[in-house]
C-alpha cells in the first residue's frame, strides 16, 4: 500500500494490529530481580570466554541493557556490528536488527537469543510487494527503512534509520523519484523536513502508531513545562507539528516545544538540554537508559501501554542459553548479503 500525498489512503488495509499487539506472543516474566546480578556475572563471564560483544537496542528490558556491552538505536548498533572485532555477536534486539548485524558483519557467528522476536513494521511489506511496486516506479530510488527483512534490504538503494533518514533523503539527487518504505508516519515527517515529495508505502509500526494525538495533548496539559520528545514513527508525529503551531501559550505560560528525534536524539537531547522534565513518546523501554544517561531529569511516557512485546521476549535466561547452546544462530543467504549490504554500507556511510 502506498501513498502520493500528505494525508495518505491505504490502498488494502493493514494488518491488524491485534496481530502484533499483547497476546501475539507469549512473553516471558523477568525472573526473580534478587538473581539478576549473578545471571548477569555468569552473562558476562560466558561473552568473555566465547569473544562475545552483547548489543542491546535501547527498547530492551532493564537488566538486558545493563548487561550489554552496546546499547543504542538501529544506527549506533549497526555501526557496532561493522567493526566489532569479537568473532561472536549476541544481538538483544529483534529478527532484522541479527540479519542486519549479520550482513555487515558476515564472518561472524551472530546469535538471537529468541527467534521469535519479529516486527510488525517489518513484517508490513514483503520482498514480492516491493519487487511488484518497484516494477510500477521504473527508475525510481528505494529507500527502505533499517526495520526491513534482509530480502528487502537486497531490493533497496539506500537504508536508513530514523537517525540519519533526513540525511539519506537529501543526499539522493532532487530530480529523482523516491519510493521510501514501510513506515508511513516517517516517511510524511520526512516530506515535511526535506520538502521533498515522497512516494511512501502505508506500513507502520503497531506500538508506535499507537501513540495518539489524545495522548499528546493530555499529557501537555497536565506537564505544560515539560519538553516533548516524539519518535518520528509515532502516529501522533504529523498532527502534533501541526498543532505545535497553535499553542504559542497555554494555561498563561508557553508551552515548550516538540522535538522529533531518533531514540538515540531523545538520549543525546536530554543529556545536554538544560530542561529537568520531559515527555517521551516512544517505546518505554527508553526510559531506563534516559534515566541512567540524565540523572535526576525526570522522564514521563506519554503512553504507558506503548511496549513492545517483541522486545521484551528476550529475559537474562534466555541471554544465558544463547551463550551456552549458541542459539540462535542467523544467517542470511550470500546473494541476499550482498545485494543488502550495499544499502547498508551507504546508510552507515551518511551520517
Amino acid at each position: 500500500m502506498t501513498a502520493d500525498a500528505a494525508a495518505p489512503q491505504p490502498t488494502r488495509q493493514p494488518r491488524p494490529v491485534e496481530e502484533f499487539g499483547p497476546g501475539s506472543v507469549t512473553v516471558p516474566p523477568p525472573g526473580d530481580p534478587a538473581t539478576f546480578p549473578a545471571l548477569q556475572t555468569e552473562i558476562r563471564e560466558l561473552a568473555r570466554k566465547q569473544n562475545a560483544v552483547i548489543l542491546a537496542h535501547s527498547y530492551e528490558r532493564a537488566e538486558i541493557q545493563d548487561v550489554a556491552d552496546h546499547v543504542g538505536d538501529s544506527l549506533r548498533l549497526s555501526r557496532v556490528a561493522a567493526s566489532a572485532p569479537e568473532s561472536t555477536i549476541v544481538f538483544c534486539g529483534v529478527s532484522f536488527m541479527a540479519e542486519t548485524a549479520k550482513i555487515l558483519s558476515p564472518s561472524k557467528r551472530v546469535l538471537l537469543p529468541d527467534i521469535k522476536a519479529g516486527c510488525s513494521l517489518a513484517d508490513s511489506i514483503t520482498v514480492e510487494q516491493l519487487r511488484s511496486w518497484k516494477a510500477e516506479h521504473r527508475g525510481a530510488v528505494v529507500v527502505s527503512y533499517v526495520n526491513t527483512t534482509a530480502a528487502v534490504k537486497a531490493e533497496s538503494d539506500y537504508c536508513c534509520t530514523s537517525s540519519n533518514a533526513k540525511a539519506v533523503i537529501d543526499a539522493i539527487p532532487a530530480e529523482k523519484q523516491i519510493l521510501f518504505l514501510p513506515d508511513m508516519f516517517l516517511g510524511l515527517w520526512l516530506q515535511r523536513v526535506t520538502g521533498r515529495k515522497l512516494t511512501i508505502w502505508l506500513g507502520e509500526c503497531h506500538v508506535h502508531a499507537g501513540i495518539t494525538p489524545a495522548d499528546v495533548e493530555r499529557l501537555r496539559q497536565a506537564e505544560p513545562g515539560a519538553e516533548l520528545l516524539v519518535h518520528p514513527e509515532c502516529g501522533c508525529t504529523s498532527q502534533v507539528l501541526e498543532a505545535a503551531t497553535d499553542d504559542a501559550a497555554f494555561g498563561g505560560a508557553p508551552r515548550k516545544p516538540v522535538h522529533i528525534l531518533s531514540t538515540e536524539g531523545m538520549v543525546t537531547y536530554a543529556q545536554q538540554s538544560p530542561a529537568e522534565s520531559f515527555l517521551i513518546a516512544t517505546e518505554t523501554g527508553i526510559l531506563h537508559r534516559l534515566e541512567k544517561k540524565a540523572p535526576g531529569k525526570r522522564f514521563v511516557p506519554v503512553n504507558r501501554e506503548a511496549v513492545c512485546q517483541y522486545m521484551k521476549l528476550t529475559t537474562l535466561a534466555k541471554l544465558r542459553d544463547s551463550l551456552v547452546l549458541g542459539q540462535f544462530e542467523i544467517d542470511v543467504p550470500a546473494e541476499t548479503s550482498i545485494r543488502a549490504r550495499r544499502a547498508l554500507e551507504r546508510m552507515i556511510a551518511i551520517s
